[in-house]
């Protein structure tokens, strides 16, 4: 069997496959918390105890760069070694970057498992991912003249570049607490969070007291804050949320200026689909095109949400069983 996972900074999907199967094929599928585990390679010791069956190669996406078989995980503390993982899984061991294993999974997919935000003018040529989440992950997808090949990237810890007056004094509140400021520290879960403590500490808007013990009281904040944002139910969260969507296009939309995007963007991650109805609403579009005199160039990209929450996990599965 073959073993593919889908890392990240909250959960890790692992899952069999049979060789010359479908990468949708999941056997044996499991979600563990990733931050309850020391390291990967106790996570899929966990995995292996209840599913034991021989491994001939495992596929693992994971949060981070990953060089010379070993990745340092941003977003975990964790030092991934394909090394140690051949010693857990008693079978040769690739990694790939869990966008890049997005990627792979796209070819995947069926027409009805995207959103699409503009129609665009697609043409035959590269295409690009940016998936917030825990972290923020991107990923160029270049055209061979036959298929997209994904390239990872770690675009998402680039400068944050500020678009107006209120941004500006967002960047000048998190330099006072990070040395660098990069899109990770915006575009993430996370971001949505310092956003949210960014307007309230700077009286933009009052925090009613049964919004303060909601926040309080939540596993993830950013999920509160999102939801009660779409509502309408605090101008607070209204314009966190319309920050956050702000800085996202435009951060989408440079990913596609240094991608040459022409076939198209995709939004991935486990953000993007829940918050479907302000994506809809003009804000990302706008931050998104607005590129000054490359705006037109932008304007004809194609922009489609990716609805499958396992496609990393296809992509892992698709890239172990096409060079297995």
């Amino acid at each position: 069997m073959i073993l593919a996972g889908d890392i990240g900074g909250t959960k890790s999907l692992l899952a069999l496959f049979a060789p010359g199967g479908s990468p949708r094929e999941a056997r044996n599928e499991e979600s563990l918390p990733s931050a309850k585990y020391p390291g990967l390679a106790a996570v899929v010791e966990d995995y292996r105890r209840k599913h034991s069956e021989a491994l001939t190669l495992a596929c693992l996406g994971v949060p981070g760069p990953v060089v010379e078989d070993r990745c340092e995980t941003p977003n975990l503390p964790w030092v991934v070694d394909a090394r140690e993982l051949r010693r857990a899984t008693g079978a040769e061991v690739v990694l790939l970057n869990d966008l890049e294993a997005t990627g792979y999974g796209i070819a995947a997919l069926q027409p009805e498992e995207f959103l699409t935000l503009h129609d665009g003018q697609p043409r035959a040529g590269n295409a690009a991912l940016i998936a917030p989440g825990t972290g923020l992950g991107e990923a160029i997808l270049f055209w061979d003249g036959r298929q997209h090949r994904p390239s990872a990237s770690e675009g998402g810890h680039a400068s944050f570049a500020p678009q107006n007056a209120l941004e500006i004094s967002f960047l000048k509140r998190l330099l006072q607490e990070f040395d660098h400021v990069s899109f990770d520290r915006v575009v993430t879960g996370g971001g949505l969070k310092r956003i949210y403590d960014f307007l309230k500490e700077t009286a933009y808007a009052g925090e009613p007291e049964w919004l303060a013990e909601e926040v309080a009281r939540a596993d993830d904040p950013a999920a509160v804050i999102s939801r009660v944002g779409m509502e309408g139910r605090a101008e607070l969260c209204v314009k966190a949320l319309d920050l956050w969507v702000s800085a996202f296009g435009a951060e989408a939309g440079n990913l596609a200026l240094k991608a040459l995007a022409v076939a198209g963007v995709y939004l991935g991650g486990g953000i993007a689909p829940k918050i479907l109805p302000k994506l809809k609403d003009g804000t990302f579009l706008t931050a998104f095109q607005h590129k000054g005199r490359l705006s037109g160039v932008v304007g004809h990209m194609p922009v489609r949400v990716i609805l499958n929450p396992k496609t990393a996990l296809y992509g892992a599965a698709r890239f172990a069983l096409e060079i297995g």
